[in-house]
């Protein structure tokens, strides 16, 4: 009679080292809990400590701060152009090059500095980067101030943008750390208010402020401006980083009840080195690897510097062909301010509404039908503010132009960086945008410099027509990505 196997109790199986692996499974048992209690984690959903469960009145304040740092660094791009002028001239600089330069270098530091400060944040936490960063800022700020020749005035606007890049890195970390999830959009969009609005308000301020009391004292208001935001952020701003947080709450713990295995449950045990190289390296190999962010960032990029020639310009241009003073050439920015201000608002209020009407599961293309349709104002403007400064027809007329280009920009712009989010997910959206962000800095640091000499040759018409078919060929790009975004992310897969 065959044996009832159903009844029979099997033997343990035996591993290669002649061990019983059932009489092993009781020690991995063991071993798996007193791994997970050795794990540092928040006490609970309703802990106190951790950021998304502060008081609302303080979690308000982060995001105050954090955003007055932004618009206070972005500002500052920008204010100083209508006073670039007088600085050539005191200085005695002769060259369009250097004098467009004076102002965009700052940009150039823009997209240097993230690449060691977000490793420093993740290392040391997000309060240290803004407290470190606005000292130096402010420190590089009164150098531009007081510099007493070009190289001097050239390096310390350069190392003004290092520093004011720290809020610009962890800045929306600040944001997502306080809010959650479900709120965080009409935030960041107030948030990003500063990036936009910022180097719009700047010349209209520096432009009256130059022509009453000097350029240099563009510098000093921003100096003034950031100290005041400085001097409020140490009584009120808080580390928010909930890894940094974690990591604390682990070292006390270790200390107090020496047990040395407590580990923070988001460790990564990444070291200090291999936190720089990935900060360096993963952006690079996305910008080289994948088509998508490499051709959306230059898409970005291209824009960003078309903004920053135009911002270089204006008082040049405004003061030339229509004789407006230097202080009232300032007011030539309002075309694109307003226009971008409208467009900030129509984006918050239609972009997820666009997203949800395709379904529960839209793909991430989606994101990109909005600048199929708006993207064609970006050259059309461009064209209409060249020829219409050419031919000197009323000064309303150019700055009309430019508003067109303004409500484009954003709906270029802001569309490609959810398009990154969505497309790569989580663990490398982070790095799709640090190669979107330090190209597009880049090419508003670079672009620029070719504008005068561009305008000298060919004129206002024929210059910005160059520029304006450029754009024209970039039109087909959102279309090819909505259409072949998804199998390029399947053909052209990058390993992180």
């Amino acid at each position: 009679m065959a044996p009832d196997l159903e009844s029979t109790p099997e033997k343990p199986p035996i591993s290669e080292d002649g061990h019983d692996q059932q009489s092993s499974e009781p020690d991995q048992t063991a071993t798996d809990q007193e791994t997970k209690d050795n794990v540092v984690d928040w006490d609970g959903l309703e802990d106190p400590q951790n950021p998304r469960n502060w008081p609302v009145s303080k979690r308000v304040i982060q995001v105050v701060l954090a955003t007055s740092f932004l618009l206070t660094a972005n500002l500052a791009a920008t204010m100083f152009a209508p006073g670039a002028a007088a600085l050539a001239h005191e200085f005695h600089i002769t060259s369009s090059t250097i004098t467009s330069l004076t102002v965009s270098i700052y940009l150039a530091g823009f997209a240097v500095g993230p690449m060691l400060i977000a490793p420093l944040s993740e290392l040391y936490g997000r309060l240290v980067i803004y407290h470190i960063c606005n000292i130096i800022y402010i420190g590089f700020i009164v150098g531009c101030a007081l510099g007493k020749n070009t190289g001097m005035f050239l390096v310390f606007r350069f190392l003004a943008g290092c520093a004011a890049s720290g809020p610009l890195t962890v800045g929306g970390g600040t944001v997502a750390d306080v809010v959650p999830p479900a709120q965080r959009g009409r935030v960041m969009s107030l948030f990003f208010v500063g990036p936009l609005l910022g180097p719009v308000l700047g010349p209209i301020i520096g432009s009256f402020v130059s022509a009453s009391i000097g350029w240099r004292w563009t510098f000093w208001l921003i100096l003034i401006l950031a100290g005041v935001a400085f001097t409020l952020s140490i009584f009120f701003l808080r580390e928010t980083n909930a890894a940094v947080l974690l990591e604390w709450k682990a070292a006390r713990l270790r200390k107090e009840t020496g047990n040395a295995a407590l580990v923070s449950k988001m460790d990564r045990g990444l070291t200090p080195r291999q936190l720089f190289l990935r900060a360096i390296i993963r952006p690079t190999k996305l910008l080289i690897l994948s088509p998508i962010v490499l051709l959306l960032s230059l898409l970005c990029a291209f824009v960003f510097g078309l903004l920053f020639i135009l911002f270089t310009t204006f008082p040049t241009v405004f003061e030339e062909q229509y004789h407006f003073s230097a202080g009232v050439s300032g007011l030539s920015y309002l075309g694109v301010g307003i226009a971008m201000a409208i467009s900030l608002g129509v984006f918050a209020t239609v972009s997820d509404k666009l997203q949800k009407a395709v379904g529960d599961s839209p793909k991430p293309e989606e994101r990109l039908k909005p600048i199929m349709w708006v993207m064609p104002t970006v050259p059309i403007g461009i064209f209409w503010y060249g020829w219409a400064a050419e031919k000197q027809t009323h000064w309303i007329v150019p700055i009309l132009g430019t508003a067109f280009f303004g409500f484009g920009f954003l709906w270029v712009t802001m569309p490609i960086q959810l398009y990154l989010v969505d497309a790569f997910g989580p663990e490398a959206a982070a790095s799709a945008l640090a190669a979107n962000v330090i190209l597009r800095l880049l090419a508003a640091a670079f672009i620029p410099l070719v504008g005068p000499s561009l305008y000298a040759a060919l004129g206002l018409g024929w210059g910005n027509s160059v520029l304006g078919f450029i754009g024209v060929v970039f039109l087909p790009v959102p279309f090819f990505f909505y259409r072949y975004g998804g199998w390029l992310r399947e053909r052209f897969p990058v390993e992180l």
